[in-house]
């Protein structure tokens, strides 16, 4: 007996010693083997246990549990984690470092209002007032992000006005007025539930998995390609490692669309995406399908947005793939209506138009201001070929003589005020109105930025190529605001306020301009340049916010790059 007491001291030292220098697999299986033997002590009727030894044997088993939970905790092993926390719980259920970590854990899974509960019961323990301020911390953190998946009311101003430096913020998941739906577009897709206004917020969700790698634009393109080729195959083994360890993954990224029979697929309810309670099932058949996990991948894995990374000066070599499940399901198209935005591994989409109850949500899977060739090109490198209002009215006046030239002098060094003037006239023969001339500006918007933002070219050519703001206006009727917009204009309104111009008409124009870019706040302390957070309405309204095509993300040479390489034969 002494000898067994004496094994689980050892066990239990060894264990701690690996818990401590955060070594979480090997301190699992030294977990694992110490709690086996309790289980044996306490279970086996031929032990001759002496009683008063007993309960000191559920206490050792109990904080063996516990701590395996927290080393599974860190390895993103939540269902294993809950399940020793709830069998340490059935020891004893006011266990201080059982209930810290199952809140932790129902904290990580989104469940705020569990979390909440474990903390606030946690904190009723007399003995661990030590821990007053990291607890009373968790406490703060659940009724934060309560209100805010509640709400949607985020504030991401200060990171914003910072130009994205340092630590992302915090964010819970959100699912606002959406539902799923059949498309008309392709397949199914994410629609209103009702009417939305310009800015308001729609998802904030986390990725399962994102890989992220630095890949110089100077280097070679074999480099490039094997750079992007090795990130494709880690971020593979991420979600790999995500579905072996919760079958609630497996099946939600099994709803989505293989690129197959499209019109045949069940809509699932949107409530299958909403955070649930105690889950803590997990695989029993370890066998995947990986063929068809890889075409999954292949047609819903979304490439982080960079032009925002490149406009606001953050690294433009990092690159970024991953899978957003819920944002999937949404199509694209070159008149979006969202506007997608990156903030750590979460993906916030909100309004970037007003939409109406019942209308489909689209965002563009490319840059809205590229040409319309180079979005057909990239479109049928991806695997479809978008049938949106702009690509149709683009398509038509790309086969006029006169469309062609001016597309030729673009790569000849042509004056671009002239190229802009010789557009406009053009658009007024082709009697192109409305939204057709901001979709035909949208494609030239690198001509039209580069006139504005010269000097010479505005007094070349001021008086015979339209306002900066009347381009700026049609444009964002078009394909909604962005960065490049509102950093144009701000220059724009700099230069008329050093010559005593009218500062509240101006910002007026910006903050119509910018509206479905950010939050009103937000946007309000980038063109007033504040630094100090503004206070926010108590009355703040609900999902405000301060791809999916059946397409390839990188490039369908990888995928079968990936296939063929030696490791995956």
């Amino acid at each position: 007996m002494e000898e067994e007491e004496d094994r689980i001291q050892n066990l239990r030292s060894k264990a701690t010693e690996l818990l401590l220098r955060k070594e979480w697999k090997d301190s699992i299986e030294v977990y694992s083997e110490l709690i086996s033997l309790c289980h044996d002590q306490i279970s086996n009727p031929h032990q001759n246990l002496d009683p008063n030894n007993l309960p000191k044997l559920k206490k050792s088993l109990c904080l063996a549990l516990c701590n395996r939970a927290e080393a599974r905790l860190n390895l993103q092993d939540y269902p294993q984690a809950l399940q020793d926390c709830n069998e340490a719980s059935q020891i004893g259920n006011t266990h201080f470092k059982t209930l810290l970590c199952k809140g932790k854990i129902m904290l990580s899974l989104n469940q705020y209002g569990l979390a909440l509960d474990c903390f606030k019961k946690a904190s009723l323990d007399p003995n661990e007032l030590e821990n007053y301020e990291m607890l009373n911390g968790y406490l703060e953190k659940c009724k934060k992000f309560e209100f805010l998946s509640r709400t949607g009311a985020f504030d991401i101003s200060d990171w914003v006005v910072n130009k994205f430096q340092g630590k992302p913020p915090e964010l819970a998941e959100y699912i606002g007025s959406i539902e799923i739906k059949k498309s008309d577009i392709s397949g199914r897709g994410l629609f209103a539930t009702k009417n939305l206004d310009c800015g308001n917020l729609l998802l904030v969700t986390k990725a399962v998995a994102v890989e992220r790698a630095i890949v110089p634009e100077s280097v070679f393109q074999d480099s490039k390609e094997q750079a992007q080729l090795d990130m494709w195959k880690n971020f593979i083994d991420k979600i790999l490692e995500s579905i072996k360890k919760c079958v609630r993954t497996r099946d939600l990224i099994y709803k989505l669309s293989n690129g197959e029979n499209e019109d045949d697929l069940e809509v699932p309810d949107i409530d299958l995406f909403r955070p649930v309670g105690e889950d803590s099932s997990t695989f029993h058949d370890k066998k995947i399908d990986k063929e068809k996990l890889l075409n999954i991948l292949d047609v819903n894995s979304l490439v982080e947005e960079l032009i925002s990374a490149k406009v606001l000066g953050k690294n433009s070599d990092v690159h970024g793939i991953g899978l957003w499940i819920l944002s999937s399901f949404i199509n694209h198209s070159c008149d979006p209506n969202v506007r997608r935005s990156h903030i750590g591994d979460h993906v916030t989409i909100h309004a970037c138009r007003d939409i109406k109850a019942g209308e489909e949500l689209t965002f563009a899977y490319f840059d809205v201001f590229t040409p319309f060739r180079d979005r057909e090109e990239k479109a049928k490198n991806w695997g479809f070929v978008c049938k949106c209002k702009r690509c149709n009215l683009e398509k038509g006046v790309s086969s006029n003589q006169e469309m062609m030239e001016i597309e030729m002098f673009l790569g000849k060094g042509l004056d671009n005020g002239g190229v802009v003037y010789r557009l406009e006239e053009n658009m007024r023969r082709w009697m192109v109105r409305g939204k057709g001339k901001g979709y035909l500006r949208s494609s030239f918007w690198r001509v039209y930025s580069e006139v504005y933002e010269s000097e010479r070219s505005l007094r070349k050519w001021g008086s015979k190529v339209p306002l900066m703001e009347n381009v700026l206006d049609s444009v964002v009727d078009a394909v909604g605001s962005d960065e490049r917009i509102v950093k144009l204009l701000m220059r724009g309104l700099k230069r008329k306020n050093g010559h005593k111009g009218n500062g509240i008409v101006e910002m007026e124009k910006a903050m119509k301009l910018g509206r479905g870019l950010y939050d009103v706040e937000v946007l309000l302390r980038m063109l007033t340049y504040q630094k100090k957070p503004l206070v926010r309405s108590k009355n703040k309204k609900e999902g405000t916010l301060v791809h999916k095509n059946k397409a390839h993300t990188i490039s369908s040479g990888l995928r079968v790059k990936y296939d063929e390489s030696p490791s995956n034969k």
